[in-house]
């Protein structure tokens, strides 16, 4: 897969694309935790069963998980900030659609639209790698990463506020309008980038990865629902493993796979996402916990009796802590490397889990909980992009950082499914109602402690870098420097037309023995073109230009830098290189 550039005029970046890129993030982040201080009245606000009011969280996860890898190949393909855009926009129309209606089908139709938007996040960092100057692109996309939980947290305090003293609608219109002015932003700040890869968009792999993860999400969603043996719920677990090894016997075999996983099996990548996935798990438990706790009633003899905006603030400092550890991964980053930052964010993430056993008996115990573990969580979220970003080409920034959140997402999903479960399993109920215990409390922080050990164990594993880590050399200009270094092992020469004048932005396509295109580039302004080849061999080189005839010259590469000039103006000759 090739990255080249458009034909667009370059923009500059001005130094608030950072600032929009990460407002853009928090928005898409407020999705995930918007309806939090409603969950316990949505049966009664739907006029439906508490089985079917779950639908209002469970579609938003699975649009979401759905649309992450997705907009992220559509990002490196048609433009990243393009389809930013175009899933900020999905948002704002869900979040309408869900403002507008008290029924229950329309409800899920609004929030499923409004999951479509958090493939922003990996979009962002993609834009930041291709146009940030690398001593400003560990810091930016830190801050784009933790964007998720930045939303998430600041998002508990404001919809608990609105919800308590305004109608329940009005989140949604809140929503609507941050995302609207997000669109605004990017529109006015954000430049679009010139980097695109080569290829078509993989639609059969598409649909085989939506399928696969809905049959695998929904069970784990709605397993306490069905019953974690049942036939629905098994069922649907077997047809998700049996569709996703099709899907990946199918994308091996494509020439532009959706998702490269050959790439995604390279141990930098794959310990990565595997650690990525406990992160989540780790994330997702403070956010159930905390809160539910800090409203208790103190009769219980545990609870302390907070009310729903009280308890928002005490959580907030969750995400305000992410967001202020951006600046000091970048620099334990720059010095020690993403790898050593992710395993530090992940020690304190346990220091914060096995701490807070202990610290669960006053209200000011929460808030250095969760203090403690947005330092952690911020540390940890900030070093996945960056060591994704240096272990896959610049044209796939945007589907390998796709994957990455659809990780996290997966945890995020593994961690509701499971501490839903011990909470339930674990509760008194008191008069027909279910009241979670602190021995369920405590059960669910160990649980996020042994994910995150075993996240340690993945981190460990991610191989030591031979270099400076390459998020330091990842924006537009090292992605030039890369490409110039493949020239000494391609084809290289100039197009040329009439009396050998030289064609200007003729398109150069490298195609391999099988009929399938190895590469492509348009040539400089003096006619040069460079092009990288797989392997050794025979190939076809394809120029054409407006104005000119197409040509077609067979080339053979040996190893070396091997040098052709096309001739636009002749017919298709053989040449040896």
């Amino acid at each position: 897969m090739r990255l080249t550039p458009t034909d667009q005029p370059a923009r500059t970046a001005s130094g608030a694309v950072v600032p929009v890129l990460a407002f853009a993030g928090i928005v898409v982040a407020v999705m995930q935790t918007l309806l939090v201080p409603v969950i316990k009245d949505l049966p009664q606000l739907l006029d439906t069963a508490p089985s079917n009011a779950t639908w209002v969280l469970t579609s938003t996860l699975l649009s979401g998980a759905v649309a992450t890898p997705i907009m992220g190949r559509l990002g490196d393909l048609y433009g990243k900030r393009r389809m930013l855009i175009a899933s900020l926009s999905v948002m704002v129309i869900g979040a309408l659609v869900s403002a507008l209606t008290s029924d229950l089908l329309l409800m899920i139709a609004g929030r499923t639209l409004q999951g479509f938007a958090m493939g922003a996040i990996p979009l962002g960092i993609g834009l930041m790698r291709d146009m940030l100057p690398r001593e400003k692109l560990g810091s930016a996309m830190a801050l784009m990463s933790s964007s998720i939980g930045v939303g998430g947290g600041l998002a508990l305090p404001l919809a608990a506020l609105i919800a308590q003293h305004a109608d329940w609608h009005a989140l949604f219109y809140g929503a609507a309008g941050l995302g609207a002015l997000a669109i605004a932003l990017t529109l006015i700040v954000v430049p679009e980038s010139k980097m695109r890869a080569e290829g078509t968009f993989d639609t059969l792999g598409a649909l085989g990865l939506s399928a696969g993860l809905v049959l695998f999400l929904l069970p784990i969603t709605k397993g306490s629902d069905w019953g974690w043996t049942s036939g629905t719920t098994l069922g649907l677990f077997a047809a998700s493993a049996a569709v996703l090894v099709l899907w990946g016997v199918f994308e091996l075999r494509t020439a532009a796979p959706l998702v490269d996983l050959r790439t995604t099996a390279r141990p930098a990548v794959l310990f990565t996402n595997l650690a990525s996935i406990m992160v989540g798990v780790s994330f997702y438990v403070v956010s159930l916990v905390l809160p539910q706790l800090l409203q208790l009633p103190k009769a219980t003899g545990y609870g302390l009796g907070q009310s729903m905006v009280v308890a928002g603030l005490l959580v907030a400092p969750l995400g305000l802590t992410m967001m202020i550890t951006a600046p000091v991964y970048a620099r334990l980053s720059a010095k020690y490397g993403p790898k050593f930052t992710l395993i530090l964010g992940m020690l304190i993430i346990a220091i914060g889990y096995g701490a807070g056993l202990g610290l669960m008996s006053a209200a000011w115990q929460s808030l250095v909980i969760a203090v403690v573990l947005g330092a952690g969580i911020g540390l940890a979220y900030s070093s996945l992009p960056a060591l994704i970003v240096g272990a896959v080409p610049a044209s796939e920034t945007g589907a390998a950082n796709g994957l990455n959140t659809l990780m996290r997402s997966i945890g995020t999903s593994v961690s509701s499914a499971v501490i839903g479960m011990v909470l339930a399993n674990t509760a008194n109920t008191v008069n027909g109602v279910e009241i979670p215990t602190m021995h369920g409390f405590r059960v669910s922080f160990l649980i996020a402690t042994g994910a995150v050990g075993i996240g340690l164990l993945m981190a460990l594993f991610l191989p030591k870098p031979d270099r400076a880590p390459r998020l330091n050399a990842s924006s537009e200009e090292d992605a030039n420097l890369e490409r110039a270094e493949a020239v000494l092992r391609g084809f290289r020469g100039r197009v040329l037309g009439a009396d050998g004048v030289p064609v200007a932005r003729a398109k150069v396509t490298l195609i391999d023995r099988r009929g399938r295109q190895a590469g492509a580039t348009l040539s400089e302004e003096d006619g040069s073109y460079a092009l990288a080849v797989p392997a050794e061999g025979a190939y076809v080189l394809a120029a054409k230009a407006s104005g000119h005839g197409p040509l077609a010259s067979s080339a053979t590469h040996a190893g070396d830098d091997s040098a052709v000039d096309l001739d636009l103006s002749l017919p298709g000759e053989t040449v040896t290189a």
